[in-house]
């Protein structure tokens, strides 16, 4: 009851921009969900400036959702799967995830960008967008800002992969006839799920391949989705040493304090699916727990779009934005070269 009077109103207001948001982003899935509660929220809160009760909830929305919609992300995951398909796509993923992360590391270094903010973008350009920012973000301690920063950066790139990769792929000449070069190429380089269809969904429609290139597409961005796992234990053993360096901990490096816990649920939650579907459970069964997942995600969304600084993001968006430039090139290109070399296409 407590609980509920002191975050209850906070909850309430990103619920209620969540919900159309939600509504929106199936209408239009290049922009999604996110993208359009995270604007819808920074435009609230220019007019909305002292939220007084509201606060907490908001900031409760933000952090606690947010880590349980990424846990429930996990039931989406039959590892079986996406192991299967790995096998062909796992070297590709490793080497465009290493570029991304390379290519954002030395630009925070050259450009002096935000630490934070080069990470997510980072993570975001070479993971799979909104949903890998969600899970790295309360690792490394992001505020919402750079959680708001990054995402908007993230969308802009998504976009323009949408629309101008089924081009890209005809010019460069990928097979007409299967989807699986195709598939493979914006499963890879397209970082957030609903870009990924959106392309995918273009190339089956553009040679009549029904929906063959999309099934591929999304098994390898589910596959690429289990870098999450990898990526935050690494930054949050990096974030407490951090800590300790800087004398924010008192006691030593602790793997207990490290671990991110909601990573482990996440895990357990694949394994879970896998083990289920192993033993004859329609995937079926957990697709509304995929979907509470994403609204969930956008639920967060508004309540960091509602504690951002719309202003301030945009006086500082130009090094961001040359950092996600810079890493959607190198992943395409790095995709495009190891297609080539493992003659995929």
């Amino acid at each position: 009851m407590n609980f509920m009077k002191k975050n209850g109103s906070g909850i309430l207001v990103c619920l209620v921009i969540a919900i159309p948001s939600w509504l929106l982003g199936k209408a239009f899935p290049v922009a999604g969900g996110p993208v359009i509660a995270i604007i819808a929220g920074m435009i609230v809160t220019m007019f909305w400036k002292n939220k007084g009760k509201a606060e907490s909830g908001i900031k409760w929305t933000s952090k606690v959702i947010l880590q349980t919609a990424v846990v429930l992300l996990g039931f989406g995951m039959n590892l079986g799967v996406i192991f299967q398909t790995g096998k062909q796509s796992l070297p590709i993923i490793i080497c465009t995830i290493t570029a991304s992360l390379v290519i954002a590391w030395i630009l925070q270094r050259v450009l002096k960008v935000p630490a934070n903010t080069s990470v997510l973008v980072g993570v975001g350009s070479s993971i799979c967008g909104g949903s890998a920012i969600a899970a790295t973000a309360p690792v490394i301690g992001a505020d919402d800002d750079e959680i708001a920063q990054s995402i908007a950066v993230i969308f802009f790139f998504n976009v323009l992969a949408a629309i101008f990769f089924p081009m890209l792929g005809k010019a460069i000449g990928f097979d007409t006839m299967h989807g699986d070069a195709f598939g493979i190429f914006a499963g890879t380089a397209i970082n957030d799920t609903s870009s990924v269809t959106a392309a995918a969904s273009t190339w089956d429609s553009m040679w009549n391949l029904g929906s063959e290139t999309l099934n591929k597409a999304v098994t390898v961005k589910l596959t690429r989705t289990l870098a999450i796992i990898p990526i935050t234990l690494g930054l949050s053993f990096i974030q407490a040493k951090k800590s300790v360096r800087e004398g924010k901990q008192a006691a030593k490096f602790s793997l207990k304090r490290a671990f991110p816990m909601f990573i482990l649920y996440f895990v357990i939650a694949a394994i879970i699916t896998t083990v289920c579907v192993h033993m004859g459970v329609n995937a079926e069964v957990f697709k509304p727990m995929k979907e509470l997942s994403k609204f969930m995600i956008i639920m967060a969304m508004a309540a960091i779009g509602l504690n951002s600084n719309m202003v301030q993001l945009i006086k500082t968006g130009g090094k961001p934005i040359i950092v996600g430039a810079s890493c959607w090139c190198g992943i395409t290109v790095v995709s495009l070269i190891m297609q080539h070399v493992m003659k995929i296409w």
